[in-house]
């Protein structure tokens, strides 16, 4: 008798509800069907709109980075700003967490552009 009741609590612990047949597959947060799902929907991205452009080394074996964060812009499009960067400097780099990274000390290009494209740009870290 105590598995009956240490398994009706596992249950319980589940959150309830984990399919229905009305709407399939259901968020065990806000128990909404998993395609009307808000609890994980992507935030706004938040700042005071300027946007920091500055080089690090750190964790690079040496090599310098250009790193542009503080662009309020949603991930598609950081992505697409990041492709333009990258292009103009002629090098690689990545788009993640809300941070552009440009390989090579590149501050004072990826700032001519993004004030060209309109953006409130400071240089950050010296």
């Amino acid at each position: 008798m105590a598995s009956g009741k240490q398994r009706a609590s596992g249950l319980a612990a589940l959150g309830g509800l984990v399919y229905s047949t009305d709407a399939g597959r259901m968020c065990p947060t806000c128990r909404q069907p998993v395609a009307q799902c808000q609890c994980k929907a992507p935030a706004a991205p938040t700042g005071d709109g300027v946007v920091r452009v500055s080089r690090e080394t750190k964790g690079r074996g040496g090599k310098a980075v250009t790193v542009v964060k503080g662009a309020l812009l949603d991930a598609s499009a950081l992505g697409e700003l990041g492709k333009q960067l990258k292009t103009a400097c002629g090098t690689g780099g990545t788009v993640k967490d809300g941070v552009i990274e440009v390989q090579g000390d590149h501050c004072e290009r990826v700032m001519q552009l993004l004030k060209a494209q309109g953006y409130t740009v400071k240089r950050a870290g010296g």
